[in-house]
């Protein structure tokens, strides 16, 4: 695939991505100057859209706006792989009762990503965006989600990720990597403090198979210090909350 198809793609969804952020109609020279892009090719990426019947145009506004043949197009998404909407009321519920933000990982090949993330309501915090990739074997999530594969399954893993590590100090052994995966085995949880990023923590759980064998992790993070003060009434939400939004 060309250099010119990647880009043009990638702009696709960062302009789609960016009417979800912002939730309005935008101009053409809104989006042009959020991205940097040029207004004529952003002038010829929204027509594009507009032709294919993804982006609507406002003639008095000048403004653009996603149809709902886009929301359409994500639609059976939920149902299929969110359970019928009963794990993002889960992520809602967690939300609401820690105040702290509320994060849905999966496995996209050699990465753990984040697919859902809903925010904390206090002042210091720390934000991931959905789409957002960690390693498998250096993140909370990461570990949560190896814990649930076979051992020699995790070795073939690592041995591809070490191929793609660029960094010599961040390679591991199977004999490393084990050591937090047996933790989570053990504990039926991971509390990840400091790994990605310093100061910065998650508390989270593996969630039942999903359709299709997806597995997904769900988690409390925030600042260390908060964590660890809300820890024990995290780790009971978790266990209690999990299983009731969740059945089976």
């Amino acid at each position: 695939m060309s250099t010119a198809a990647i880009k043009t793609a990638r702009r696709v969804f960062e302009v789609l991505e960016y009417f979800d952020e912002v939730k309005r109609p935008l101009t053409l020279r809104e989006v042009s100057a959020h991205f940097g892009y040029p207004v004529s090719s952003t002038a010829a990426l929204l027509k594009s859209l507009l032709q294919l019947g993804y982006v609507d145009f406002n003639r008095p506004t000048r403004t653009y706006m996603p149809t709902m043949r886009v929301a359409m197009l994500g639609d059976w998404i939920q149902a299929s792989l969110f359970g019928e909407g009963r794990i993002l009321r889960l992520m809602q519920y967690l939300n609401e009762m820690t105040g702290e933000m509320v994060s849905l990982g999966t496995q996209s090949d050699i990465y753990m990503q984040y697919v859902h993330v809903l925010y904390s309501r206090e002042g210091l915090q720390y934000r991931v965006r959905p789409g957002t990739v960690r390693s498998m074997t250096h993140s909370g999530y990461g570990w949560l989600l190896l814990s649930a594969m076979p051992d020699a399954e995790i070795d073939k893993l690592l041995r591809r990720v070490n191929i793609e590590e660029s960094d010599p100090a961040r390679r591991m052994t199977l004999d490393e990597l084990m050591v937090p995966v047996t933790e989570v085995r053990q504990l039926g949880h991971v509390y990840s403090r400091h790994t990605v990023t310093p100061g910065a923590g998650v508390i989270g759980m593996l969630l039942p198979p999903q359709s299709y064998g997806r597995r997904f992790t769900v988690g409390v993070g925030g600042p260390v210090d908060r964590l660890e003060e809300k820890h024990d009434m995290i780790l009971a939400l978790l266990r209690e909350a999990i299983p009731r939004f969740l059945p089976g």
